[in-house]
């Protein structure tokens, strides 16, 4: 008669499954994380301005102005692409007839006319909007003097 040996259990997690599963998650974000950054290239002026204070959980509704005067606005199905004035009104009223609280901003490139910042202005207030912010880069310091004695 044999005997049969018992097998002692294990009682170890085999991790090696979890850090490959780790590796392809790491490798998704490397990917996509640059994909999410969407924007239009803009030149802000330099100011020195106090922050906003961004205590809102809400996004805030952008206007963007490039160098050519195009409209751009951070709603709809494609935030990078040019959009008409009678646009940019259409869709800024759901956001603001939907939250009227939702924080307006103004980024306009620091070569754009003055005129198209204004008429983007308009645009906003034609909208709802009953206050504008605008974004600007933080001013540099000036340059520290030395003192000689």
């Amino acid at each position: 008669m044999r005997r049969h040996a018992k097998r002692r259990l294990l009682g170890e997690i085999n991790v090696v499954p979890y850090i490959d599963v780790m590796l392809v998650l790491l490798i998704i974000f490397m990917v996509t994380a640059p994909l999410l950054t969407q924007g239009i290239e803009v030149e802000l002026p330099k100011a020195a301005a106090e922050p906003i204070d961004a205590g809102q959980d809400d996004p805030p509704l952008v206007l963007s102005i490039d160098a050519q005067g195009r409209y751009y606005l951070s709603v709809g199905e494609a935030t990078d692409a040019p959009i008409e004035a009678d646009e940019v009104v259409r869709l800024a009223s759901i956001v603001l007839r939907r939250k009227p609280e939702t924080p307006v901003l103004v980024k306009a490139d620091r070569k754009v006319a003055y005129g198209s910042v204004v008429e983007g202005m308009l645009l906003l207030q034609q909208s709802g909007a009953a206050k504008l912010g605008f974004l600007t880069d933080p001013a540099e310091p000036p340059p520290r003097r030395s003192r000689r004695s």
